[in-house]
């Protein structure tokens, strides 16, 4: 009878090859829209939720695509303006949802990352943040606010 107090080999190497092919195939199915929750949907179900959150079908294959995380930056840039991105969701979700929308797709993270990280993105955001309208707008709400 074996012991059942035997420690199976470990083989760093051999594991850290195959976890690096794991995540390769992870990484390629992702890209190629295999398991992501859209993938599951028939095209039906794809255009009625397209349809449910006012996008189009391939702009909601996009925005699946991206992640989770996504629209992260958008909250940070809340914060740095000193808009409660909670309070906006409450009274008002389609902007917030706009706002997510389009910080999902934005080609500028990286610079917004930095310059929030360096606490100069409220200065600079107006060239590279494609919610400067709607961020301008949330901003001169919040001041009228406070004057009255």
């Amino acid at each position: 009878m074996p012991n059942s107090e035997q420690q199976q080999p470990h083989f760093p190497v051999l594991e850290m090859v195959l976890n690096s092919i794991a995540d390769w195939v992870n990484n390629h199915r992702a890209a190629l829209g295999h398991g992501s929750g859209l993938s599951r949907c028939d095209r039906d179900e794809v255009m009625q939720i397209a349809n449910d959150l006012g996008v189009s079908p391939g702009e909601l294959q996009e925005l699946s695509n991206k992640g989770p995380g996504s629209a992260d930056l958008v909250q940070k840039m809340l914060l740095a303006l000193g808009i409660d991105a909670k309070a906006l969701t409450q009274s008002d979700p389609l902007v917030m949802r706009d706002l997510q929308r389009l910080c999902t797709t934005c080609g500028d993270k990286g610079r917004c990352a930095h310059e929030l990280a360096d606490g100069t993105a409220t200065a600079h955001f107006h060239e590279f943040c494609p919610n400067a309208f709607t961020l301008d707008a949330l901003f001169a709400d919040k001041s009228k606010t406070i004057a009255q």
